[in-house]
């Protein structure tokens, strides 16, 4: 059975206000709404829904020529998330730019878990990878979408870091946001204390680190923690706890972070049985 549509023809249209210049927002925040833009992002925020992980669906804005081919997608929304639809004109005039992708959601998480919730909830065999001070949204994104390819079970961000659910980190995760756990909040010191009391052997990786990459010992429960774009990992932290690299020519002083956390995952995940 076809999902019901709410055609909208005026772009002021109160319905579909939360849709409206969708660049601006994204600079001044959503209060605990984000934007799904695409089919894949869009398929991914069904599955979360369904799933309840806290995140949930509140209305989706199509593009008319995308609609039929999207009808089988739409039906795995509950009901009362209502589905609007416009011409082209109504439907740029609304987001503020060329929106050629045609396909729009507004979507909400509530009840975000503490850092000590997520970790503690974990089990015995666990993966995980922890940032501080990452603020490209392209990074943020790409590295999400690493952590869902190599089987990461929750992700921690610190206080520093930009938020996953802005726009286009969603977008290039590829909608892996919001399907992998994460906590955004406190310190990188705040972190390590949480994950050394849980059991987790912890890895900095940084361009000094002690040991190869592909030394890295098995254990079931592993940690790798992230620096910031450019200046990585504060020394202090560096000095506190075992730290890896990634073997490269030399030239370069380092990796983009997003890269070196897939080449690390990869590896880490690989030893461990995680894929």
């Amino acid at each position: 059975m076809d999902v019901p549509l709410l055609r909208i023809d005026d772009p002021q249209d109160p319905r579909i206000a939360g849709f409206v210049s969708i660049r601006e927002r994204d600079l001044t925040g959503r209060h605990g709404q984000f934007v799904a833009e695409g089919t894949v992002v869009l398929r991914m925020l069904a599955a979360a829904h369904q799933a309840e992980r806290g995140i949930s669906a509140e209305a989706i804005l199509l593009l008319e020529n995308r609609v039929d081919g999207l009808q089988d997608l739409l039906s795995a929304f509950p009901n009362d998330v209502p589905v609007y639809v416009a011409r082209a004109a109504v439907f740029d005039a609304i987001a503020g730019f060329n929106m050629h992708r045609g396909v729009l959601a507004l979507g909400r998480r509530v009840g975000m878990p503490t850092m000590h919730q997520l970790v503690s909830g974990l089990g015995p065999r666990s993966l995980m990878l922890a940032a501080c001070g990452i603020s490209n949204h392209d990074n943020m994104g790409s590295m999400f979408r690493n952590a869902a390819a190599f089987g990461v079970d929750a992700m921690l961000l610190d206080q520093t870091c930009c938020d996953p659910l802005y726009r286009k980190a969603i977008r290039v995760s590829v909608g892996s946001v919001l399907s992998v756990p994460f906590s955004r909040e406190g310190s990188i010191e705040a972190m390590l204390k949480t994950l050394q009391a849980e059991g987790f052997a912890l890895w900095g990786l940084s361009p000094a680190g002690d040991t190869e990459l592909a030394d890295i010992p098995p254990a079931p429960r592993t940690a790798l923690l992230m620096g910031t774009e450019g200046e990585g990992l504060p020394a202090s932290i560096l000095s506190s706890i075992r730290t890896a690299r990634i073997r490269q020519k030399p030239g370069l002083d380092s990796l983009n972070v997003a890269t070196a956390a897939g080449i690390a995952l990869h590896q880490v995940a690989s030893i461990n049985g995680f894929i």
